[in-house]
């Protein structure tokens, strides 16, 4: 077994795309619209769907907006270095809401963005051997 896919329901699907493939610099791997629901289903990812877990980006085309919620916590990333990773995502228009260094309690460096809905994205910077 293993985890093929996590669902967002997304109010912009193209804000939301250019965010997930520019910004954190995934691949969309398929979308596909629905006409008679009325919703846009798009998967993103690093790796093609058979090779790694993909994240499902939800577009219901009467939503607007979603309240978040307080049961969902962050989507993890890892990255090389979380300070570059920051600098990119503002550079490329992204919100960082936590700049990197090392996590409470911890040494891990990790930071925090938001995509265009609000959701939380941890960059966890790669640990060196």
């Amino acid at each position: 077994m293993r985890i093929l896919h996590t669902m967002l329901r997304v109010g912009n699907l193209e804000k939301s795309l250019t965010f997930y493939t520019q910004v954190l610099g995934m691949k969309l791997l398929r979308r596909k619209d629905y006409p008679d629901g009325k919703f846009t289903l798009a998967f993103v990812g690093y790796q093609d769907e058979a090779s790694g877990t993909a994240l499902e980006l939800t577009h219901n085309w009467d939503t607007p907006a979603y309240n978040l919620g307080e049961g969902f916590g962050h989507i993890a990333i890892e990255v090389d270095d979380a300070y570059q990773a920051c600098e990119n995502t503002k550079k490329l228009g992204g919100k960082v809401t936590r700049e990197a260094g090392p996590m409470k309690h911890g040494t891990t460096i990790i930071a925090f963005v938001e995509d265009p809905d609000g959701y939380k994205i941890e960059f966890i910077q790669k640990k060196t051997a």
